[in-house]
């Protein structure tokens, strides 16, 4: 069974860190264009950034850009987004997905709060 896992969101003060992973299973993510979205209340799902199959291509959305970071590990399977300087803004339900022949394969979610 094809499955993407997200892990390590929790409530954050601003200016702090969070990294949060994502677990995939019933497939092998080295192959795969690996993405990070994110949705807050009330708006659309967003991409946040996106990693290519060997990780020599990144792109990330402009409100991120220098603070987020996005890495994957095929070994383990998983795919990493370090989250630094974190601001209320940021705070959303983060998703992990990938597009496969199937469609797109999309994880659970993981709640990041940002707040004082």
């Amino acid at each position: 069974q094809v499955q993407l896992v997200e892990s390590g969101g929790g409530l954050v003060q601003p200016g702090g860190s969070l990294r949060l992973s994502c677990a995939a299973s019933g497939f092998t993510i080295s192959g795969y264009i690996m993405s990070w979205y994110r949705q807050a209340p009330g708006k659309e799902r967003e991409l946040v950034a996106r990693i290519t199959s060997g990780g020599g291509y990144i792109n990330y959305a402009e409100a991120v850009k220098g603070r987020f970071t996005i890495s994957r590990d095929n070994a383990k399977n998983t795919v990493y987004l370090q989250m630094n300087s974190l601001k209320p803004e940021d705070t959303a339900v983060y998703y992990c997905k990938t597009t496969m022949f199937v469609g797109d394969i999309w994880g659970q979610g993981t709640q990041v709060t940002v707040s004082s």
